[in-house]
């Protein structure tokens, strides 16, 4: 600006720096405009250089990073987002790369490769239709191309196949629609609501595991498939996969937090899966009182899904029979068996009637158990188990005869043991010789009975049935040898002491 005491010099010189300035600042700004694409062009080179090598190094999801950038950085470029198409299609995420080859399409329409490889996922999702318009534009332009003759091929056949499945389900012949969908899912993999129709049809076939293997598959297609998934949780938690189910359900509410389905179902599994996985955890960690609580309050909350229900019961059972409550644990084994049959239960169910001594029925569980695995360890075991016991019963009871149960400590054991020696020392009945001859063989067998219950692995041997003292076996270790003096009194008096320890 001119000022009152500018010479004319003065104001010549300002007015040409005040013409100069806006050229000048136009042209600094041109430079750093031209630097800065400069340097934008290196920038986005160097994502497209790193995503190509990590492309070719099998490391998808970092060459996808790359190429992203890439795209930012040039968002006319189709050659980048025709990269970024080929990587999301490696990696299976064919929405993502359908929106990339659009883009392509968009920005160079004549570009073969992205319109093949846009057409063969609309062929992998039975979108056959426009699968179809894609190859006839590739075809119209090139008529010998390989890919999209090879992919053209499969188009009628593979619709054909979906109509004839469309055409038996109508007519309730499951199996044949489900035969002919399967071979037009061998052409359309990427068909979710191929999966979810033949889904259906298992469902009307009564094969629900099979159901669920599609509906998972249909869900994975459609990552944003709310019904999906809240289809998923409500199959799984009715054949009672009731942890499967909290995740399907879980993934919903991902989706839509206030979904009107899935959020009121949630609330009830998510209570129910608690119980049931406090409940296992409890019987795996041999904590049967807390796995019996845990398994009734599932009970109290669930009334109408059996096989829920079953898996409540199968825990009381195996709870109540480790707990020896046998009344309970055979009212439980028992309910559970009439909802689902399982070796487990009924080997359970066993145990519970070996505690009170009824070897039939105990014996006729373990084969029941037997005749859906002839190889199972468990039933084998407690077979010759309860049919040893039940031979053993003719014989000597070391339980009984110490009056303790058959899960008592070893120190509950060694007391019943002192009190009973106490009891029947043959020096307390000096005097009755009849009495005496009765203490020494109640003694004896005594003595034996806590030899045996207080040595683990001789404990273990009679708890399968087979008394490690009896001398038919071949496997006593004399013990009436060791009181050989027991046999020899002839009523002579006892010159000896017991040390009750």
């Amino acid at each position: 600006m001119f000022t009152a005491g500018d010479s004319v010099m003065d104001m010549m010189h300002k007015n040409i720096v005040f013409k100069l300035t806006p050229y000048l600042a136009l042209l600094a700004l041109e430079l750093l405009i031209d630097v800065s694409e400069c340097t934008s062009q290196a920038e986005i080179d160097r994502h497209l250089e790193l995503g190509r090598n990590y492309l070719a190094k099998g490391q998808l999801a970092d060459a996808l990073s790359h190429y992203h950038s890439a795209v930012e950085g040039d968002p006319n470029n189709y050659l980048t987002y025709f990269k970024r198409g080929t990587v999301y299609l490696a990696l299976g995420k064919a929405k993502n790369a359908l929106s990339d080859f659009d883009k392509v399409l968009e920005l160079k329409p004549d570009f073969t490769s992205a319109r093949i490889s846009r057409g063969n996922i609309h062929l992998k999702q039975a979108s056959y239709d426009v699968a179809q318009l894609d190859f006839y534009n590739v075809l119209k332009n090139d008529p010998y191309n390989v890919e999209a003759n090879e992919f053209i091929q499969r188009i009628d056949p593979a619709r054909e196949k979906k109509r004839s499945a469309e055409y038996y389900y109508a007519r309730n012949d499951y199996v044949s629609a489900i035969h002919y969908l399967t071979e037009a899912l061998e052409t359309s993999p990427w068909a979710a609501d191929l999966y979810e129709f033949r889904a259906e049809m298992h469902l009307e076939n009564g094969d629900e595991m099979a159901a669920i293997t599609d509906i998972k598959s249909a869900t994975k297609l459609q990552s944003d498939n709310t019904n999906g998934y809240f289809k998923l949780a409500q199959m799984l938690y009715k054949i009672g996969h009731a942890t499967e189910s909290l995740k399907s359900i879980r993934e919903c509410l991902k989706l839509d937090p206030e979904h009107k389905d899935c959020f009121p179902f949630y609330k009830k599994i998510k209570k129910i899966e608690k119980f049931l996985v406090d409940a296992q955890t409890a019987l795996e960690n041999q904590n049967y009182q807390a796995g019996i609580e845990a398994a009734h309050k599932v009970l109290k909350h669930e009334k109408d899904i059996q096989p829920i229900i079953f898996e409540a019961k199968r825990i009381l059972c195996a709870c109540y029979s480790n707990e020896e409550q046998t009344e309970e644990a055979v009212t439980a084994c028992t309910e559970a068996l009439a909802i689902s049959e399982e070796p487990n239960v009924y080997c359970d169910r066993a145990e519970a009637y070996l505690q009170s001594e009824l070897y039939d029925d105990a014996i006729r569980d373990f084969r029941a158990a037997l005749e859906f695995d002839k190889h199972f360890d468990r039933a084998k075991e407690g077979l010759n188990k309860a049919e040893n016991r039940q031979k053993q019963a003719e014989k000597r009871d070391y339980y009984k005869i110490l009056g303790v149960k058959r899960n008592a400590s070893k120190r509950e054991i060694i007391k019943a043991y002192r009190k009973m020696a106490q009891k029947w020392h043959p020096d307390n009945y000096q005097t009755d010789e009849k009495m005496k001859k009765i203490a020494e063989k109640k003694f004896i067998d005594i003595a034996a009975a806590k030899e045996v219950l207080t040595d683990e692995e001789k404990r273990r041997m009679y708890d399968n049935g087979e008394d490690p003292l009896d001398p038919e076996s071949g496997k006593s270790n004399n013990m009436h040898a060791n009181f050989h003096h027991f046999q020899s009194f002839h009523g002579s008096p006892f010159q000896f002491r017991f040390h009750f320890n």
